[in-house]
């Protein structure tokens, strides 16, 4: 599992953290996803053998929201 770090743009209220939260914790290898509405960020574990960054940023995407990397922890 790789730690993962995303900037997620365009959240302003809790339900959008739900959004970006359900969306990258609905795909598979992916664990302990935290959104933060305050810092405009997601941290999540992510096995690398299962989901990509381009995966991530997808699922974000569909909500309605953009993403982009971080540096990994």
């Amino acid at each position: 599992m790789t730690t993962r770090k995303l900037k997620i743009e365009g959240m302003s209220c809790s339900a959008c953290v739900g959004h970006v939260s359900r969306a990258l914790s609905s795909l598979p290898g992916t664990s302990d996803v935290t959104v933060d509405l305050e810092s405009g960020q997601a941290t999540l574990n992510a096995d690398s053998a299962k989901v990509t960054i381009a995966d991530l940023i997808a699922a974000v995407d569909e909500e309605g929201y953009s993403a982009t990397p971080l540096e990994s922890a």
